[in-house]
C-alpha cells in the first residue's frame, strides 16, 4: 500500500508500527517527530491545510491518510480523483488508542499497533501508582496564547494521570482572568506550531497572573509542541513531561520541557 501521510502524529504511528516502507509522501513537520521519514527520499509536502492536491496526487498512493486540523475541500478534490482518504479526528485518549488500531490495521501491522497502545497505558498507569498518594494540584495547561485555549481533552486526561486536576474546559477558549481565577499551581504552555519557543515571562506577567500559585511559585512551563499537540503513542513523552512538572522530587527531568527559571533575563 502507498500512504501519503498529511499529519505527524499519522507518520510517527506509521514508524512505530513499522510501516515507513510503505510511506511514499508526508509533510515538512513529520521531522520534528520522525526524522527518518523525511530521509529516505520521500515527496515532503506542505502541511494538511496548505498542501495541493495536485502535490498529494503526483506521489501515486493509494490512501491519504489525515488528521485534524485538515481542509474539507482538498480532501473532497482527492477523493473526486479516485484516491481513497482516511481522516481521523481524536479528541480522547481513547480515539487516539482507536485510531492506531485502524492505521496498524490498514498497513498489517495489528499486534504492533496493540503494542504501541500497551506502552502508553502502561506509562499511564505506572505514573497513577508512583502518585496516588499525592496532593491534587491545579494544573492550567494552554495550546494558543492569543487567544487563549486551553489544551485538548487527551492532555486533561495525561495530567489526571499524574495527580493533576485540569482547571477549565479543555479545548475551549478562555481568558487571563478566568484563568487566574482558579489560582492554578502548575501552568503549562505548549502552543501549536511553536515549538518550545513559548515566551514564559510574558505568559507569566498577564494581568492578575502574578498572584497564582504557579507564578509565585515559579511553577510555570514550556512542553514542547510536539509531545502534547501530537495524538499518537508519542504522548508517552508528554506525560514525562507533565508528571515532572507536578513532581520534581519524584521523577527525572525529561527532555522536552523548559521553566520559566531557565529563561535569561531579558
Amino acid at each position: 500500500m502507498r500512504i501519503v501521510s498529511l499529519q505527524p502524529s499519522i507518520t510517527v504511528t506509521l514508524a512505530g508500527v513499522g510501516a515507513l516502507d510503505q510511506l511514499v509522501a508526508c509533510t515538512r513537520y513529520c521531522k520534528d517527530l520522525c526524522p527518518e521519514a523525511v530521509s529516505e527520499g520521500r515527496a515532503i509536502l506542505e502541511d494538511s491545510w496548505t498542501a495541493s492536491t495536485e502535490q498529494i496526487l503526483a506521489a501515486g498512493p493509494d490512501v491519504v491518510l489525515a488528521s485534524v486540523p485538515y481542509r474539507m475541500e482538498s480532501l473532497a478534490e482527492i477523493l473526486r480523483a479516485g484516491v481513497r482518504v482516511v481522516a481521523f479526528a481524536p479528541r480522547t485518549l481513547a480515539d487516539i488508542f482507536n485510531d492506531i488500531r485502524l492505521l496498524a490495521s490498514l498497513c498489517g501491522r495489528g499486534t504492533s499497533g496493540e503494542k504501541l497502545i500497551q506502552s502508553l497505558q502502561e506509562e499511564m498507569e505506572q505514573t497513577r501508582r508512583l502518585t496516588v498518594s499525592r496532593p491534587l494540584q491545579r494544573v492550567y495547561c494552554e495550546e494558543w496564547g492569543k487567544p487563549l485555549i486551553a489544551s485538548q481533552r487527551w492532555v486533561a486526561e495525561l495530567v489526571e494521570a499524574a495527580a493533576g486536576v485540569f482547571v477549565g474546559a479543555p479545548g475551549a477558549q478562555t481568558t487571563p482572568e478566568a484563568v487566574a481565577a482558579t489560582d492554578p499551581e502548575v501552568v503549562i504552555a505548549a502552543w501549536c506550531g511553536a515549538g518550545d519557543r513559548v515566551p514564559l515571562a510574558k505568559v507569566a506577567a498577564r494581568e492578575g497572573w502574578e498572584k497564582t500559585a504557579a507564578v509565585r511559585e515559579h511553577r510555570v512551563f514550556c512542553i514542547s509542541d510536539e509531545l502534547l499537540n501530537t495524538p499518537a503513542h508519542t504522548l508517552s513523552m508528554g506525560l514525562r513531561a507533565i508528571r515532572w512538572a507536578l513532581h520534581p522530587d519524584l521523577f527525572w527531568r525529561p527532555g522536552g520541557i523548559r521553566c520559566i527559571d531557565d529563561e535569561a533575563p531579558e
